[in-house]
């Protein structure tokens, strides 16, 4: 079965009706459209993010209803592959992101997506790990829900490691589970600091079955070697008793040790520290410290 991105919502909703139906087993072939909604094209410019509809972003296709699938039950989602679009955006959207009061103005970056790389500035390409930046079930309170923040029912996860190969395990909280899915990237670093991926259009193949009476308290991962980065990486840090606080001085650091090794502007370091650089909470248990570490591979600085 082939679904065409045609196929859309932006909001989580358990009344919505779904579009098919679908057996324990099932695969199924999802196309998805990129996060703003047809809002930003190829030829788009900083402008038009100043403009963007936060009420259209985040599509996703579905929902999809799947045979047997009831509350209490763990809904187990395979995803097989996930072949990206030929373009892709990065953006600071004014108001949004990690660092918003640092970078308050729009900013937009195309990317060129071919032969396994993105270019996101010119002559600097980062590797395509394809991912699934929002899936999830409809949540089992009357709706409508934003698209924007995550939840235990799934939803905006921004999981980078939610690519092909990997399986994601998810609690059903409604008869049918109202599968959905969409806001790909082509590449994300964990924590996506602002606010975008490189964000595409998608093909996506899964597979779907039920576990009964399995659910979990919130969404489980298992990844896959696919979905991972390797190479040496700089490392930057923010250290304190606020993980948010270390979180955004560890981020600034990379963008300054970016900007003062390459001569990079700030604002693209800042687009490609969201685009491959992780965010990792390195130490929580020295009171009444504790360290997050911003990790960018070497040879993105050559």
């Amino acid at each position: 079965m082939h679904i065409k991105r045609t196929e859309t919502h932006t909001a989580w909703d358990r009344e919505l009706a779904p579009i098919t139906v679908l057996a324990r087993g099932d695969e199924l072939t999802v196309e998805t459209t990129e996060a703003s909604g047809g809002q930003l094209t190829a030829g788009s410019v900083a402008a038009d993010v100043a403009a963007l509809d936060f009420g259209r972003v985040n599509p996703v296709t579905g929902p999809f209803r799947i045979e047997g699938a009831r509350p209490g039950d763990a809904l187990v989602i395979d995803i097989i592959d996930v072949a990206v679009g030929t373009w892709g955006w990065t953006a600071c959207i004014p108001g949004f992101g990690l660092l918003a009061d640092d970078f308050p103005d729009p900013h937009l970056r195309i990317s060129a997506i071919a032969g396994g790389r993105a270019e996101l500035l010119p002559g600097l390409s980062v590797p395509v790990v394809p991912m699934i930046g929002t899936i999830g079930v409809a949540p089992p309170e009357a709706g409508p829900h934003s698209m924007v923040p995550p939840r235990r029912w799934g939803g905006n996860l921004d999981i980078r490691h939610i690519g092909p190969g990997a399986r994601l395990i998810l609690p059903v909280g409604v008869e049918g589970a109202l599968l959905s899915l969409g806001d790909a990237h082509a590449a994300m670093g964990d924590g996506e600091v602002s606010g975008t991926g490189v964000e595409t259009e998608a093909t996506v193949r899964l597979r779907v079955d039920v576990r009964t009476g399995a659910a979990p308290k919130t969404p489980i991962v298992e990844t896959h070697p696919r979905t991972q980065r390797t190479g040496a990486a700089l490392a930057t840090t923010g250290v304190g008793p606020d993980l948010m606080a270390a979180a955004v001085d560890a981020t600034r650091s990379l963008i300054e040790e970016i900007s003062s090794r390459t001569g990079m502007a700030p604002t693209d370091a800042y687009l490609l520290a969201s685009v491959a650089a992780d965010l990792k909470i390195s130490e929580v248990v020295d009171v009444p410290n504790w360290v997050v570490s911003a990790h960018l591979e070497l040879d993105l600085l050559h």
